[in-house]
């Protein structure tokens, strides 16, 4: 019996959702959420679909708590662009990225309509900092 691993299969392409998570973002500045559980379920519920990153500081502070969805290759192909979403700070808005993002996400799947009311745009400085 052999003891070699089997190759691994190539994971298919999928989402990213980044999380703010440093300056006001994930912070006591923004009470009464549980920061923790939040990057948590994020974490759980899309783990085996998309990638889930916490990073420093997304500079877009005014909008804290900050998440923003990056579409497939596929969604990216079908002319989807990375969704920055502001003020999800409660878990009705989780829930319901994780729904768009096991959707397919960007470019794939159209968002719940709620999540219109989250969207904003930020600075090309910001953006690029993220996008690329």
């Amino acid at each position: 019996m052999s003891r070699r691993k089997a190759p691994a299969q190539a994971a298919a392409p999928r989402c990213t959702v980044t999380v703010c998570r440093g300056c006001c973002c994930g912070t006591a500045k923004i009470p009464g959420v549980d920061h923790a559980a939040q990057l948590a379920a994020l974490k759980a519920q899309l783990g085996p679909v998309a990638q889930v990153r916490a990073v420093n500081c997304l500079d877009a502070c005014e909008h804290a708590n900050v998440i923003v969805v990056q579409p497939s290759p596929a969604g990216r192909a079908a002319g989807g662009r990375p969704v920055w979403l502001g003020l999800v700070n409660d878990p009705d808005a989780t829930a319901d990225i994780v729904t768009w993002v096991r959707a397919g996400g960007p470019g794939v799947a159209d968002p719940p309509v709620i999540l219109d009311l989250y969207e904003f745009g930020p600075s090309r400085r910001v953006r690029r900092s993220v996008e690329d």
